[in-house]
C-alpha cells in the first residue's frame, strides 16, 4: 500500500512568524534577480547585443544556479549552516552591482554568475526553513514562500521600468539597498533556524524521518516525471520572461515601460496563483493540482500568439494564474517522495527549474533570431500539453487520506 506515515511528534504548530520573514526575504532575492532581465531591453540596446546574446546570459546565471544548487541542497541535508542564507544574499547584491557597472559583455556574464551563486546559496535553504515551520501544513507553508518569491519577480521589472529604464544602467545600484534589507531579515531567520537546531538536537528521538512504501523504482520514475513537468512549465515561463516585452514591442509597437507594466501583470497573477496551489494541494492532493496547473493552461497558451493587446493582456494573467500553481504542489509531492532529503530535493528542482528556464531562453533567443519572436510564443505554447503525463504518478495524498 502506497501511503506516507505521518509522525505525529514532530507536527508543531505552525510559525507564520517565520513564514513570513522567509517568504519576505523570498520577495527581495527574487525581485533583485528579477531586475536583470528586466532591462534586457535597454541592455541589447547599450551592448549593442543580439536576442542569442541575451539567452546566453540568462543561461548563463540560470545554469550557474542549477548546477550548484543540488550540491549545496545535498551538504546542508547533513550539516545546516543557517547564516549561509546571509551569504547568499550577499553574493547576489555584489553581482548585481557589478551588472550597474559592467562596460561589456563578458562582464555581464560574470556579474549574473555571482547572482546565480547566490540564488544556489540562498533557495535549499531557505525552503528548508520554511519546511521546519510549516507545522505539518507543507503546501500551504511552501505556497507562503513561494509567494513571496513570485511577488518579487512582478514587483522587480515595475521597479526597474520607473527606476532603471529612464534613467540608465547606473541606477541598478540602487537596488543593493533593497538587498541590505534582505540582509537584515536573514539575520533574524538565522537566528530562528539556529535555535531550532538545537532544540531538535537536544530531542533527536521525537524527530522521526516519516516514511512511505513506494520502490525505489517507482520513486524514481516519479521523479523522471515531476522534472519533465518542471521542463514544461520553466521553458514555456522563459519565454515570458525573457523575451515578452520584445513580444509586445515588436507585435503592437507599445513603449518599454509599458510592456513592462503587462509583464508585472503576468508576474502578479503569477504570485496570486502560487498562493492557491499549495493549500488546495493539502486538502486534495498535490497530484491534481499538478495536473490542473501544467495540462489545464493549455488552451490559454495556445491562443495567446493570435489575438488582441487586450486579450493577450487578459490571457496572460489567465496563464500565470493556472501555472503558478504547480511548482509548490510539485516540490512538496517531490519532499514526500524523499522524505528527510529537503534540501536536495529543493535544490535539484530550484536548480532544474532555473537550468530550464536558462536553457530555455538561450534556445528560444536562437530561434528568436533565425525566424521572429512571435514564432517563439506559437512553437511554446504547445509546451504544457506535457501535462498528460501526470497521469502516471502514484496517488500518495488521496491514498492518504483514506
Amino acid at each position: 500500500m502506497d501511503t506516507i506515515k505521518a509522525n505525529p511528534d514532530i507536527v508543531k504548530k505552525t510559525t507564520y512568524s517565520i513564514l513570513f520573514i522567509i517568504s519576505f526575504s523570498h520577495l527581495i532575492n527574487d525581485l533583485l534577480q528579477a531586475v536583470v532581465p528586466s532591462i534586457y531591453p535597454l541592455i541589447k540596446e547599450n551592448f549593442n547585443l543580439s536576442f542569442s546574446q541575451i539567452g546566453i546570459i540568462t543561461f548563463t546565471y540560470q545554469i550557474v544556479a542549477s548546477i550548484l544548487q543540488p550540491f549545496v541542497g545535498m551538504y546542508t541535508d547533513k550539516n545546516s549552516k543557517p547564516y549561509s542564507l546571509i551569504i547568499g544574499m550577499c553574493f547576489t547584491m555584489v553581482g548585481l552591482f557589478m551588472v550597474s557597472i559592467a562596460t561589456s559583455f563578458v562582464y555581464l556574464l560574470l556579474s549574473v554568475s555571482l547572482i546565480g551563486i547566490g540564488s544556489s546559496i540562498f533557495h535549499p535553504e531557505s525552503s528548508r526553513v520554511a519546511h521546519l515551520a510549516s507545522g505539518g501544513k507543507r503546501g500551504l507553508a511552501q505556497s507562503i514562500f513561494q509567494l513571496g518569491g513570485n511577488a518579487g519577480s512582478a514587483i522587480g521589472p515595475l521597479l526597474a521600468a520607473f527606476i532603471v529604464i529612464p534613467h540608465g544602467q547606473s541606477y541598478i545600484a540602487w537596488f543593493c539597498i533593497i538587498a541590505l534589507i534582505g540582509v537584515f531579515a536573514l539575520y533574524k531567520i538565522a537566528i530562528w533556524y539556529t535555535e531550532h537546531l538545537s532544540e531538535r538536537n537536544a530531542n533527536k528521538s521525537a524527530h522521526k524521518i516519516e516514511t512511505h512504501h513506494l520502490s525505489k523504482n517507482r520513486v524514481i520514475a516519479s521523479l523522471i516525471i515531476l522534472l519533465v513537468l518542471i521542463f514544461s512549465k520553466y521553458f514555456y515561463m522563459s519565454s515570458i520572461t525573457s523575451y515578452y516585452t520584445f513580444f509586445l514591442i515588436d507585435k503592437f509597437h507599445i513603449s518599454i515601460q509599458q510592456s513592462q507594466v503587462y509583464l508585472f501583470l503576468f508576474s502578479g497573477a503569477v504570485a496570486a496563483g502560487t498562493l492557491i496551489g499549495g493549500p488546495i494541494g493539502d486538502r486534495f492532493g498535490r497530484k491534481y493540482v499538478i495536473w490542473a496547473s501544467i495540462l489545464g493552461v493549455a488552451p490559454f497558451t495556445l491562443m495567446l500568439p493570435y489575438v488582441s493587446l487586450f486579450w493577450v493582456g487578459t490571457l496572460s494573467v489567465i496563464i500565470g494564474l493556472i501555472l503558478s500553481s504547480a511548482f509548490s504542489a510539485i516540490l512538496v509531492y517531490a519532499t514526500e517522495l524523499m522524505p528527510g532529503k529537503v534540501g536536495l530535493v529543493a535544490g535539484l528542482f530550484f536548480g532544474f527549474a532555473f537550468g530550464m528556464g536558462g536553457l530555455g531562453s538561450a534556445v528560444l533567443g536562437k530561434i528568436a533570431d533565425a525566424t521572429n519572436i512571435e514564432y517563439v510564443f506559437k512553437i511554446c505554447a504547445f509546451l504544457p500539453l506535457i501535462g498528460v503525463i501526470t497521469g502516471f504518478l502514484p496517488n500518495i495524498e488521496g491514498r492518504k487520506k483514506d
